[in-house]
């Protein structure tokens, strides 16, 4: 497996697809820094020369990527909650941000149900 930006990429996978599996590329992304770089996103990682290798990671350490970007993340997460915005407190308490009803479908975000014992009698 290649190692760019100290994460292992995929050999048997195109260009495009292999460097999304860098946390902060996706595909149109990939596409950008491989074109960037003048390799062609249809060939094959283990096909790419080191003069090529050396050209993507160059095009690759513009971008903030993997630790940096996830830390950036959690720093806005976090000044969020600090402000006590609504955002912020939705965070803090696992629902949904961005306007989603709750009442049947936010599984994802509430996590797996709970069954709650009915009311006795």
């Amino acid at each position: 497996m290649a190692r760019v930006s100290g994460v292992d990429i995929p050999d048997n996978k195109r260009g495009e697809i292999s460097l999304t599996y860098i946390f902060g590329i996706s595909r149109s992304r990939a596409n950008t820094i491989l074109e960037k770089a003048g390799v062609d996103k249809n060939i094959k990682v283990k096909d790419w020369t080191d003069d090529q290798f050396s050209k993507v990671r160059k095009e690759i350490s513009e971008f903030r990527l993997e630790g940096e970007l996830r830390s950036e993340i959690q720093l806005n997460i976090k000044r969020l909650q600090d402000i006590g915005s609504y955002r912020g407190i939705r965070h803090r308490i696992g629902l949904p941000l961005r306007g989603q009803k709750t009442k049947n479908n936010a599984r994802t975000r509430r996590g797996k149900k709970r069954t709650i014992a009915g009311k006795k009698k």
